[in-house]
């Protein structure tokens, strides 16, 4: 079993809390895509259903990618890492940027998202030895 490679600890809690997240950020994808149906059927504003859709759509994909990264880090595969990096790096993006530019502020109860992806990304940058 020369060719089997031990996974690390500090790989494997990233591995799970990835997948978490995931699960977390796919879970509030259905919560927007849900909220904007309401809000559609309650109000007739079809300008709020498009949006509402479009940002879950997108939180959806994000979440799927990160799952999909999850499994990829369990097995230590480079794809995984720097795929874990860019999509990782999305929610930063999508998280931090979206509450900000509704004017809702840092302080918002939307950023708890984008403090764990943040801090999901530094670990990733803290155990990067483990794939190379």
């Amino acid at each position: 079993m020369e060719g089997l490679k031990r996974l690390p600890l500090g790989v494997a809690v990233l591995a799970v809390l990835v997948g978490i997240f995931g699960a977390i950020v796919l879970a509030g994808g259905l919560f927007v895509i849900a909220a904007a149906l309401f809000h559609a059927a309650t109000s007739g504003s079809a300008a709020a259903f498009g949006t509402g859709i479009l940002s879950g759509l997108i939180t959806l994909v994000i979440g799927a990618i990160i799952l999909a990264v999850a499994f990829g880090l369990w097995g230590q595969e480079l794809w995984a890492f720097v795929l874990a990096l860019i999509a990782v790096g999305a929610a930063v993006i999508w998280f931090v940027g979206l509450p900000l530019y509704h004017g809702e502020g840092i302080s918002s109860i939307a950023n708890v998202p984008a403090v764990v992806s943040v801090v999901l990304f530094i670990y990733l940058l803290a155990v990067h030895d483990a794939f190379y």
